[in-house]
């Protein structure tokens, strides 16, 4: 009986061992299944948050870029009819002829008609380009944020630029419109004092001229840093 009774023990000892085992095991692998889905479901949200925070930083900056274009364009187009305005007031000045005076004049005027209004969105855009790039650093990488402050820099830049053209444009418009031929000494003269106009528009050119030698370099900049940043990846 004492050897039956203990064979029977050692059954039962051993199969609650084995079941303890099993349990444990099977409650292990179910811990460790939610362990791994609870990993992958993070993984996948931070991929996802990777990739909305990247397909945002890539669609803010070509709108950055794009409305950045548009305001070069408008100024190239602004500085075109300028230079013209500035040359036809030139050539009027220097006439000898009141109907060449004339006509010079006339095309100062429409140029410098022409100029303003691309000066004027040229300066919107390069301030909505500022806006832009701005909220693109919320999407961006650290390594992004230098190039992302120099493109905010020269949208700066460019729209102080655009602004002292677009006064200088019209302080060009007021001497050209003042223009008159004397015929007694054929020479071309105002008809008003222009004097403080003059001042204002050639301190006006200045503040350009000094304005545009930073523009420049923030271009040379960029240029450099891309150039470098490519070669680096």
């Amino acid at each position: 009986m004492g050897r039956e009774f203990t064979r029977n023990m050692f059954v039962m000892l051993l199969t609650i061992m084995l079941g303890a085992i099993l349990i444990t095991y099977f409650a292990a692998d179910i811990v460790n299944q939610s362990t791994i889905e609870t990993l992958t479901s993070q993984y996948q949200g931070e991929l996802t948050n990777v990739k909305d925070r990247s397909e945002n930083f890539t669609s803010h900056f070509l709108k950055s870029s794009v409305v950045l274009d548009q305001a070069r364009e408008d100024r190239a187009f602004g500085n075109y009819h300028f230079d013209l305005a500035f040359l036809w007031y030139q050539s009027a000045l220097s006439e000898k002829n009141s109907t060449l005076m004339d006509l010079y004049k006339a095309r100062g005027i429409d140029n410098c008609t022409n100029a303003m209004p691309y000066y004027y969105y040229s300066h919107l855009n390069f301030q909505d380009a500022k806006s832009y790039f701005n909220d693109t650093k919320q999407y961006s990488e650290v390594k992004h944020l230098d190039i992302l402050d120099l493109y905010i820099n020269l949208t700066e830049s460019g729209s102080r630029l655009t602004m002292l053209r677009y006064n200088a444009t019209k302080y060009l418009g007021y001497l050209t419109e003042n223009l008159t031929f004397n015929a007694e000494t054929n020479t071309v003269t105002y008809v008003e004092n222009m004097t403080m106009i003059i001042e204002m528009f050639e301190e006006i050119l200045g503040e350009y001229a000094l304005e545009l030698v930073i523009f420049e370099e923030l271009k040379d900049e960029i240029d450099e840093y891309e150039f470098f940043d490519e070669q680096r990846e």
